[in-house]
């Protein structure tokens, strides 16, 4: 039995994914902690296999992508301890099928390459990939599957964060709906501001690049807070959760025929 096991490595969340045959049989979340040893990753990752009863022998391939470079060699290590394999690293001379059309293409980070690959394979181009993460970053593919750049502004976290630190009168808030628009306390005021605002940021986001595209796109949504945002607008097309590890499967495809 053959399976790829699949590494996302985000600024707050490490993504874990294993496939078999295309189908994703198990995926998990745990937090990015670069101050984690070999041996702590090791652990938590054999952890969560054997409670799915999936044991590490099963696995044939391994894919990595990663915006946290302090990490990668810890993560490497895992995967040659844990599943005996040397694993596929985007970003290091990997194919990716897709022509990034950018001023320094090396600058652009692995996972919003990845992210495109995911869209264009599953729903075509012209396409636009909003991926609600530690940073919310809008992604532009052309009809063609070039990647034509984007824009990247602070998350929702990030912001609702911010406004804890650096206005000494307010507190923290849970991420939720609030019931209306005009708060009425400062608990409302700052999940109207945080969810409607952001959602407004995404609509004038997505309008623009539009516009400047000068085509009709599909706009997909992924990350953590995709489905909070996505439900307080109508331009979001898709939510697909599981669109980086598609990617990531797809870039292995590539690299890894059979």
């Amino acid at each position: 039995m053959d399976m790829l096991f699949a590494i996302d490595v985000g600024n707050t969340n490490i993504v874990l994914g294993l496939a078999e045959k295309g189908k994703w049989l198990e995926t998990w979340r745990i937090s990015t902690d670069i101050r984690r040893t070999v041996d702590e990753y090791f652990t938590i990752i054999s952890a969560l296999l054997a409670a799915a009863l999936y044991p590490p022998s099963l696995v044939s391939g391994v894919v990595i992508t990663n915006v946290v470079p302090p990490i990668q060699g810890t993560l490497e290590q895992v995967v040659h301890k844990l599943f005996k394999r040397v694993p596929l690293v985007v970003g290091e001379g990997a194919r990716t099928g897709i022509k990034i059309r950018t001023d320094n293409p090396r600058e652009v980070g692995a996972d919003r390459i990845v992210n495109s690959v995911a869209a264009y394979h599953l729903y075509g181009g012209p396409a636009i990939v909003v991926d609600f993460g530690t940073a919310t970053t809008f992604d532009v593919v052309s009809a063609h599957g070039e990647y034509l750049g984007g824009a990247i502004a602070p998350g929702i976290g990030i912001s609702a964060e911010a406004l804890f630190l650096r206005a000494s009168k307010l507190s923290r808030v849970e991420l939720e709906r609030p019931k209306r628009a005009i708060g009425k306390n400062t608990v409302e005021s700052m999940q109207s501001g945080l969810i409607f605002g952001y959602a407004g940021l995404v609509e004038g986001m997505i309008a623009r690049l539009k516009r400047e595209l000068g085509q009709k796109a599909q706009v997909i949504a992924t990350g953590g807070l995709a489905q909070i945002v996505a439900s307080e607008t109508t331009c979001i097309d898709v939510i697909n959760d599981q669109l980086t590890l598609e990617g990531l499967r797809i870039i292995y495809e590539l690299n890894v025929p059979g």
